[in-house]
């Protein structure tokens, strides 16, 4: 287990934060510390009310929320939300804040589980919690005594990266520089020397879930010319904002030249892997009724394996790409097999009619409608009726002839063959 505690000015954006991914379907409240009743019966206001009015019992305290994830292992990823919360109150009573109130998140969203802990440091009386060095000494013995208590896997022991990557506070415009260059370079260092990618665009797929993206520039741009690369900061919807940093200027050098040796290593090294996606994706499908894409994303997170989709502008999917979170290996959907697709996912999804469907009820290929317009530059609505009109009619009612019409063939003989 990896715990990572921050402290901030607004206790109301780190409540939101939390709320606003259940809203989206990514989380969900799972219980609370020392509420007067059960949060979850309480109205989104009345929680976040009570932790306002006891900051305004100590007026000087100008940094007193406390933001706390518990990330755990994936291989942990069916850990129950009674022994999560076990965990929470724990965890919270060993560090100094068990008779503080607080809430308790779990997150959907990331590839591996973990939950979030909303609190604030000024306690009943107004008294602050003193909070100097409680990440290295409080939480890391509360840590190590949860891991003993209750089975988990080792944080230092695990032969595993690291898990304590966790998404980029969306609220980057309160960033200053420097703090947007730590941000990033914590995902980075994670991410880019331990998966198996080949393409900047599956890169990418693993760097979105934390909110960065890798940017190489419009292909007209001086920074594509000279092949730069540069990483920047994505809000809640995806969108970049802040100031891109140079790979160049971090401590791993994450340059495009850099990443290019990767692909190259990565292909091979992946391969191996590529199975254990095509298994879940079809399993899922064999046990599940799985309607959209989003139900099939929620169903693999259980295995360690996360489905970004890549969207047009008008939200139309045109592409899937599976981050396997416990072999680190990404691929896009084609690379697994036309089955794993963007489109016939859809189709196995009941989203969309194949192509031997549409065959069968007469639909127009594409080939068809250009050869059509090469002969006329405008067909009209009763010509184009006509086209579809014949493309529909039963060929066997067509070419029927009456028999008496019929004229016999004569069977002509082929010289040196007998019958």
């Amino acid at each position: 287990m990896v715990a990572v505690i921050n402290t901030g000015s607004s206790v109301r954006s780190i409540f939101n934060y939390n709320e606003n991914k259940i809203e989206a379907e990514k989380a969900e409240l799972i219980g609370d510390g020392n509420y007067p009743v059960e949060a979850s019966g309480l109205h989104r206001d009345l929680r976040l009310k009570l932790l306002l009015k006891m900051l305004e019992l100590n007026s000087n305290v100008k940094r007193g929320s406390v933001h706390i994830s518990l990330n755990f292992d994936s291989s942990e990823s069916n850990l129950p939300k009674e022994k999560l919360m076990e965990i929470a109150h724990v965890y919270m009573d060993k560090i100094g804040f068990g008779l503080q109130p607080y809430l308790v998140y779990q997150h959907h969203d990331a590839g591996h589980p973990h939950i979030h802990i909303v609190s604030i440091k000024v306690k009943s009386d107004g008294k602050r919690i003193d909070m100097n060095n409680i990440g290295k000494n409080q939480s890391e013995t509360a840590r190590r005594d949860i891991e003993k208590a209750f089975g988990l896997v080792a944080a230092q022991s695990s032969k595993k990266e690291k898990i304590n990557i966790k998404p980029v506070k969306s609220i980057v415009v309160q960033y200053g520089e420097s703090e947007t260059k730590k941000a990033i370079a914590n995902v980075l260092n994670a991410v880019i020397p331990n998966y198996r990618y080949t393409t900047v665009g599956e890169l990418n797929a693993v760097l979105n879930l934390y909110n960065i993206t890798a940017m190489q520039g419009a292909k007209d741009s001086r920074m594509f010319h000279h092949r730069g690369l540069a990483y920047q900061i994505l809000n809640d919807k995806k969108q970049p904002v802040g100031v891109p940093i140079k790979a160049s200027s971090f401590y791993l050098k994450p340059t495009l030249k850099y990443l290019e040796l990767k692909f190259i290593a990565n292909k091979t090294a992946r391969n191996p892997h590529l199975k254990r996606i095509k298994n879940a994706v079809d399993m899922a499908f064999i046990r599940n009724k799985i309607k959209t894409v989003s139900n099939l994303d929620r169903i693999l997170i259980k295995d360690g394996i996360k489905i970004a989709e890549r969207r047009n502008e008008q939200g139309i999917l045109y592409g899937l790409t599976y981050v396997d979170h416990i072999t680190k290996c990404v691929f896009n959907g084609s690379i697994l097999g036309k089955p794993y697709a963007a489109s016939e996912i859809e189709e196995r999804c009941g989203l969309k009619i194949s192509n031997t469907n549409r065959k069968a009820v007469g639909d127009i290929d594409h080939k068809e409608i250009v050869n059509t317009s090469q002969h006329s530059s405008f067909i009209s609505g009763n010509e184009l009726q006509k086209i579809f009109d014949s493309l529909l009619q039963s060929d066997s009612a067509a070419a029927y002839v009456s028999k008496e019409f019929k004229r016999k063939k004569k069977r002509r003989r082929r010289k040196g063959l007998n019958d």
